[in-house]
Protein backbone atom coordinates (compact mmCIF):
# COMPACT_ATOMS: atom_id res chain seq x y z
CA UNK A 1 0.00 0.00 0.00
CA UNK A 2 1.08 3.55 -0.66
CA UNK A 3 1.27 6.42 1.79
CA UNK A 4 -2.10 7.81 0.67
CA UNK A 5 -3.75 4.41 1.09
CA UNK A 6 -2.20 4.11 4.55
CA UNK A 7 -3.58 7.56 5.45
CA UNK A 8 -7.08 6.52 4.38
CA UNK A 9 -6.92 3.22 6.28
CA UNK A 10 -5.70 4.98 9.43
CA UNK A 11 -8.39 7.65 9.13
CA UNK A 12 -11.18 5.08 8.73
CA UNK A 13 -9.84 2.77 11.45
CA UNK A 14 -9.86 5.62 13.96
CA UNK A 15 -13.44 6.63 13.16
CA UNK A 16 -15.09 3.35 12.20
CA UNK A 17 -17.02 2.65 15.44
CA UNK A 18 -18.62 6.10 15.36
CA UNK A 19 -19.32 5.90 11.61
CA UNK A 20 -20.90 2.45 11.95
CA UNK A 21 -23.13 3.67 14.77
CA UNK A 22 -24.27 6.69 12.73
CA UNK A 23 -24.96 4.46 9.71
CA UNK A 24 -26.83 1.98 11.91
CA UNK A 25 -29.05 4.69 13.36
CA UNK A 26 -29.77 6.05 9.90
CA UNK A 27 -30.51 2.68 8.32
CA UNK A 28 -32.18 0.99 11.26
CA UNK A 29 -30.07 -2.16 11.20
CA UNK A 30 -26.40 -3.08 11.16
CA UNK A 31 -26.37 -4.80 7.78
CA UNK A 32 -27.99 -1.97 5.85
CA UNK A 33 -25.94 0.54 7.82
CA UNK A 34 -22.73 -1.26 6.91
CA UNK A 35 -23.80 -1.33 3.24
CA UNK A 36 -24.47 2.41 3.21
CA UNK A 37 -21.22 3.11 5.05
CA UNK A 38 -19.29 0.93 2.61
CA UNK A 39 -20.68 2.92 -0.34
CA UNK A 40 -19.83 6.19 1.40
CA UNK A 41 -16.28 5.05 2.19
CA UNK A 42 -15.80 3.86 -1.38
CA UNK A 43 -16.87 7.29 -2.65
CA UNK A 44 -14.51 9.04 -0.24
CA UNK A 45 -11.61 6.67 -1.05
CA UNK A 46 -11.98 7.30 -4.78
CA UNK A 47 -11.51 11.03 -4.08
CA UNK A 48 -9.12 10.68 -1.14
CA UNK A 49 -6.24 12.57 -2.75
CA UNK A 50 -8.38 15.73 -2.74
CA UNK A 51 -10.59 14.92 0.28
CA UNK A 52 -7.58 14.54 2.58
CA UNK A 53 -6.84 18.25 2.08
CA UNK A 54 -10.34 19.32 3.16
CA UNK A 55 -10.72 21.53 6.21
CA UNK A 56 -13.09 19.05 7.87
CA UNK A 57 -12.83 15.50 6.55
CA UNK A 58 -15.26 14.22 9.19
CA UNK A 59 -17.96 16.62 8.00
CA UNK A 60 -17.32 15.65 4.38
CA UNK A 61 -17.65 11.95 5.19
CA UNK A 62 -20.81 12.47 7.25
CA UNK A 63 -22.31 14.38 4.32
CA UNK A 64 -21.47 11.56 1.91
CA UNK A 65 -22.87 8.99 4.39
CA UNK A 66 -26.19 10.80 4.80
CA UNK A 67 -26.54 11.34 1.05
CA UNK A 68 -25.81 7.67 0.28
CA UNK A 69 -28.49 6.70 2.82
CA UNK A 70 -31.03 9.16 1.40
CA UNK A 71 -30.22 7.86 -2.11
CA UNK A 72 -30.95 4.34 -0.89
CA UNK A 73 -34.30 5.49 0.51
CA UNK A 74 -35.19 7.08 -2.83
CA UNK A 75 -34.31 3.93 -4.77
CA UNK A 76 -36.98 2.04 -2.90
CA UNK A 77 -34.87 -0.90 -1.74
CA UNK A 78 -36.06 -0.26 1.79
CA UNK A 79 -39.69 -0.53 0.74
CA UNK A 80 -39.15 -3.79 -1.18
CA UNK A 81 -37.01 -5.63 1.36
CA UNK A 82 -37.87 -5.35 5.02
CA UNK A 83 -36.67 -7.79 7.63
CA UNK A 84 -39.02 -8.17 10.58
CA UNK A 85 -38.67 -9.92 13.87
CA UNK A 86 -34.89 -9.63 13.88
CA UNK A 87 -33.38 -8.78 17.23
CA UNK A 88 -30.87 -5.93 16.80
CA UNK A 89 -27.22 -6.55 17.56
CA UNK A 90 -26.23 -5.96 21.15
CA UNK A 91 -24.65 -2.63 21.91
CA UNK A 92 -20.93 -2.61 22.69
CA UNK A 93 -21.48 -1.31 26.23
CA UNK A 94 -23.07 -3.86 28.54
CA UNK A 95 -24.39 -1.26 30.99
CA UNK A 96 -26.78 0.23 28.42
CA UNK A 97 -30.49 -0.23 29.10
CA UNK A 98 -31.29 -2.65 26.28
CA UNK A 99 -35.07 -2.22 26.40
CA UNK A 100 -34.87 1.57 26.22
CA UNK A 101 -32.32 1.32 23.41
CA UNK A 102 -34.59 -0.96 21.39
CA UNK A 103 -37.53 1.40 22.00
CA UNK A 104 -35.53 4.42 20.85
CA UNK A 105 -34.20 2.64 17.76
CA UNK A 106 -37.69 1.41 16.89
CA UNK A 107 -39.11 4.93 17.23
CA UNK A 108 -36.19 6.35 15.24
CA UNK A 109 -36.87 3.86 12.45
CA UNK A 110 -40.46 5.13 12.17
CA UNK A 111 -39.36 8.70 11.41
CA UNK A 112 -39.25 10.10 7.90
CA UNK A 113 -35.74 9.75 6.41
CA UNK A 114 -34.86 13.47 6.62
CA UNK A 115 -36.09 13.69 10.22
CA UNK A 116 -34.03 10.64 11.16
CA UNK A 117 -30.99 12.15 9.45
CA UNK A 118 -31.46 15.43 11.33
CA UNK A 119 -31.60 13.68 14.71
CA UNK A 120 -28.58 11.47 13.99
CA UNK A 121 -26.50 14.42 12.78
CA UNK A 122 -27.58 16.80 15.54
CA UNK A 123 -27.48 14.45 18.53
CA UNK A 124 -25.19 11.53 17.66
CA UNK A 125 -22.70 13.44 15.54
CA UNK A 126 -23.10 16.55 17.74
CA UNK A 127 -23.38 18.86 14.74
CA UNK A 128 -24.72 22.40 14.96
CA UNK A 129 -27.86 23.51 13.15
CA UNK A 130 -25.70 25.22 10.53
CA UNK A 131 -23.46 22.17 10.01
CA UNK A 132 -26.52 19.93 9.70
CA UNK A 133 -28.08 22.33 7.19
CA UNK A 134 -24.91 22.30 5.11
CA UNK A 135 -24.73 18.50 5.23
CA UNK A 136 -28.37 18.08 4.21
CA UNK A 137 -28.25 20.97 1.73
CA UNK A 138 -31.16 22.80 3.30
CA UNK A 139 -31.74 25.94 5.35
CA UNK A 140 -31.10 26.18 9.11
CA UNK A 141 -34.83 26.86 9.51
CA UNK A 142 -35.60 23.53 7.85
CA UNK A 143 -33.21 21.77 10.22
CA UNK A 144 -34.94 23.40 13.20
CA UNK A 145 -38.44 22.50 12.01
CA UNK A 146 -37.40 18.93 11.11
CA UNK A 147 -35.75 18.55 14.52
CA UNK A 148 -38.83 19.85 16.31
CA UNK A 149 -41.17 17.58 14.35
CA UNK A 150 -38.88 14.57 14.80
CA UNK A 151 -38.57 15.10 18.56
CA UNK A 152 -42.35 15.53 18.89
CA UNK A 153 -42.86 12.25 17.03
CA UNK A 154 -40.22 10.52 19.18
CA UNK A 155 -41.93 11.78 22.36
CA UNK A 156 -45.30 10.53 21.10
CA UNK A 157 -43.89 7.14 20.14
CA UNK A 158 -41.95 6.71 23.41
CA UNK A 159 -44.67 7.90 25.79
CA UNK A 160 -46.62 4.96 27.22
CA UNK A 161 -50.35 5.05 26.43
CA UNK A 162 -52.35 6.94 29.00
CA UNK A 163 -49.42 8.88 30.47
CA UNK A 164 -48.49 12.50 29.98
CA UNK A 165 -45.41 13.28 27.87
CA UNK A 166 -42.52 14.80 29.79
Amino acid sequence: MGRIDDEFVTYVRDRLPHLRRAAYLLAGDWTRGDDVLQRALTDVYSRWSSVRRADNIDAYLRTVLVHRWIDEQRRGWASRVRLVGVVPDRPEQSHTDLDAGVDVRTALARLAPRQRAVLVLRFLCDMSVEETATTLRCSPGTVKSQTSAALATMRRLLTPSGSEPA
